[in-house]
């Protein structure tokens, strides 16, 4: 994870875009690539949007994590530590002994 921030935040600050990346905008855009996700998937099946759409798919992925870790780091929160923590609230939240039908 630290390389993949580390090479984010290179591209982003040998362009000079830091001073644009706010909080606000930087969510917004999050929102906005996830959308443009979505539009692989709408109006098909899965197995039809993965085989037709699979390298916008990758790319559309990409973009939302490059989002991701610059709000991260604006927001000077570090990504892989609250994953792990996430992860150890979900599975006291759902242990594996439930049944894990949605």
């Amino acid at each position: 994870m630290k390389k993949i921030k580390q090479k984010i935040l290179e591209f982003r600050d040998q362009r000079d875009w830091k001073k644009y990346h706010n909080e606000k905008d930087l969510a917004i855009s999050i929102s906005l690539e996830a959308s443009e996700l979505l539009e692989n998937f709408q109006w098909r099946n899965s197995e039809v949007a993965v085989a037709k759409s699979k390298q916008n798919i990758k790319e559309e992925m990409a973009d939302i994590l490059i989002y991701l870790v610059q709000l991260a780091d604006k927001m000077e929160i570090d990504l892989e530590e609250e994953i792990l923590k996430k992860l150890e609230k979900n599975a006291v939240k759902y242990p594996l002994n439930q049944n894990n039908d949605f």
